[in-house]
């Protein structure tokens, strides 16, 4: 087992971790970009563990490329602006404010 199979399990990790702050945030706010980002996340999660099991089991450099693959698809989907004065702690987090109109966005 090499040293890159830790390598894509850390990323695996943030794809997960990235998922997860966009659903928070979409229960927090309801806004149609990070539903979205919710949905797609659940498949570029899927994804990275997929390359982190070839990493684990052969072809490492494929199943890198799987994670790393996980890990831009994540980022590309567009977000609204939620934060406005938040330290980096609370957007790192997710904790955006809650909305009590989330159906009208």
């Amino acid at each position: 087992m090499s040293y890159l199979v830790y390598v894509a399990g850390f990323g695996v990790a943030v794809v997960f971790f990235l998922w997860l702050r966009d659903l928070r945030i979409y229960s927090r706010t309801g806004l149609a970009g990070y539903r979205t980002a919710a949905y797609q996340g659940v498949l570029f999660s899927a994804l990275g563990l997929a390359g982190f099991f070839v990493t684990l089991y052969g072809a490492e450099i494929l199943g890198l490329g799987l994670v790393l693959a996980a890990l831009f698809l994540q980022g590309r989907a567009s977000r609204e602006r939620v934060w406005r004065s938040e330290s980096t702690m609370q957007r790192f987090l997710g904790e955006a404010e809650h909305r009590k109109d989330k159906g009208s966005k």
